[in-house]
């Protein structure tokens, strides 16, 4: 199955964006814990969903990247 960068584009906009509000709700949710080991825990669980948001902006970008400069594969 084929994806075109326009689709994948999009594609990881909603993943970032679906992955950030889980890093925002893990951030926001840090004061409410009592105990620093499942503090430190949450804290983790927060930067991962934000290196995961990282990484779909990484590839957005790039997909934006491939369209503007028509490397798309038109063939299939």
């Amino acid at each position: 199955m084929q994806i075109s960068a326009k689709v994948a584009m999009i594609g990881a906009a909603v993943f970032a964006a679906l992955c950030l509000g889980v890093a925002i709700t893990g951030f926001s949710s840090l004061g409410d814990i009592a105990d620093p080991q499942q503090a430190a825990d949450a804290r983790g669980f927060a930067w991962f969903w934000t290196f995961l948001a990282g990484v779909a902006v990484v590839l957005g970008l790039l997909s934006w990247w491939t369209l503007r400069t028509g490397r798309d594969d038109k063939d299939g």
